[in-house]
């Protein structure tokens, strides 16, 4: 496979301009996790004022985001393909950051439910949008630094949100509410809404003054992938059902515990004792600490390995990272105190660093350019749809229907467990598909007669 044919290759644009694009797409992304994130530290008054239930909270928390995000992405993905892609990316901001902020008004669990699935609605333009600008800006052996750096921003965005929600939480010890001119009067957790959502407006105005980077085409020997219609990608996808599902199941399980963790604040302060905003600040800290030097490396070390000779590098990182994710994932909840859980817990951050840093890149090795925008959206509807529908609500469900809500420690730490062992059973199978792919689309080789 490569990016064009040798005759009529085109030059990648310049890498500050690549640059410029990818530190835009991050600004975007830190403010889409950062809205996604912040509900998590406001749980507790949440369920105080709507009186909702744990279960209730987890149906919130994963599939009313999910319901839209996740299935709107085929669509997503196939106007990716087609449109000015950083017009998609500005209107699908402006959207999320005005549905984020209507998320402060919501007065009971269906209110709250639609808002969150508004904000997954505008949230679902940008990552497919994202790794097709990135894709038709960096060539190949290039992609892993741009592409962790764009995915640093889900640390710097959950940070954020730690750092604004443990805020909130002490400035509502002193305050009762605050007054919104045509609002009204809005509850602590209320305002954290608005005081998120609000600023992405002036990211989104920033997307329609950006430069669209020109497509790339795909040369491949493959008779049956003659266009990139919707039809074209799942054809492919589907010719090829095992190298995806066994790849992408190794991502669905990093999903499903990361989103499982939305329930941490509440179980630190159930379990362990620490109050919300001081567990806002430690994680805020802990995250900044770990989280980009670690997404960073494993980019950097994907892209020096790829150019060592090591074409499947990044598969390799995504299995050692899972190794680290799972047994700690679950581990971690059964420390005897706080401080030896939340250690346990920045080795599991490693982990999941590692897996979400670089599945893009994985899987951008073993998908024709044409079908991208869409291969990539069907990925991330399997991926949210996975961690969103599978992790908040088996936390929830397990916690007030089998652990009880005073023991959220065991529902939390049993969720790697259940959903990681089949993938971790199935990694010889699915490194074997992989490379088998990797060799049929022969990316490097073809890749290096086009740049010559």
């Amino acid at each position: 496979m490569t990016d064009a044919t040798p005759k009529d290759a085109k030059p990648y644009p310049p890498a500050d301009k690549g640059w410029i694009l990818v530190i835009a797409l991050t600004t975007a992304y830190v403010f889409s996790y950062a809205d996604r994130k912040i509900i998590e530290l406001l749980i507790e008054p949440i369920k105080a004022d709507l009186n909702l239930s744990d279960e209730q909270i987890g149906w919130i928390l994963g599939p009313a985001f999910s319901i839209v995000y996740a299935t709107s992405g085929l669509f997503i993905g196939w106007l990716v393909d087609r449109v000015r892609r950083t017009w998609l990316v500005g209107i699908g901001i402006a959207f999320w950051s005005v549905a984020t902020a209507l998320s402060g008004v919501a007065q009971n669990f269906w209110q709250m439910f639609m808002a969150r699935m508004s904000v997954g609605a505008g949230e679902a333009t940008l990552s497919p949008a994202a790794f097709s600008m990135i894709g038709d800006s960096f060539p190949p052996e290039e992609r892993g630094k741009p592409i962790a750096f764009y995915t640093m921003a889900l640390t710097i965005g959950a940070a954020a949100a730690s750092f604004l929600g443990g805020g909130i939480l002490i400035w509502a010890k002193n305050t009762q509410a605050i007054d919104i001119p045509i609002i009204g009067t809005l509850a602590p957790w209320q305002t954290a809404f608005f005081m998120i959502g609000i600023p992405g407006l002036l990211v989104a105005a920033w997307f329609f003054f950006l430069g669209e980077p020109e497509r790339r085409l795909t040369t491949i020997e493959d008779d049956s992938l003659k266009g990139n219609d919707m039809s074209d990608a799942l054809g492919y996808v589907a010719r090829h059902w095992g190298t995806y599902l066994g790849y992408v199941s190794l991502i669905c399980t990093m999903t499903i515990i990361a989103y499982s963790q939305g329930y941490l604040p509440s179980t630190f302060k159930r379990v362990w004792g620490w109050e919300t905003e001081y567990y806002a600040f430690v994680n805020a800290t802990a995250i900044l600490a770990l989280g980009p030097a670690n997404i960073l490396l494993w980019g950097f070390l994907s892209d020096r390995w790829t150019q060592a000779g090591m074409r499947d590098a990044p598969l390799r990182i995504l299995i050692a990272g899972f190794l680290i994710m799972v047994p700690t994932g679950a581990i971690a909840m059964l420390m005897p105190s706080g401080w030896t859980a939340y250690a346990v817990l920045c080795v599991n951050t490693i982990g999941i660093g590692m897996v979400s840093c670089i599945g893009v890149t994985g899987l951008l090795l073993i998908t024709p350019a044409q079908i991208r925008g869409q291969v990539v959206a069907l990925y991330y509807m399997a991926i949210s749809m996975a961690g969103l529908w599978l992790g908040p609500p088996t936390v929830g469900i397990l916690s007030s229907r089998v652990f009880g809500e005073d023991n959220l420690n065991l529902a939390v730490g049993t969720v790697p467990i259940l959903f990681g062992l089949i993938p971790f059973l199935l990694i010889p199978i699915t490194r074997r598909l992989y490379i088998a792919q990797m060799n049929r689309l022969d990316t490097t080789t073809v890749s290096e007669e086009a740049n010559s």
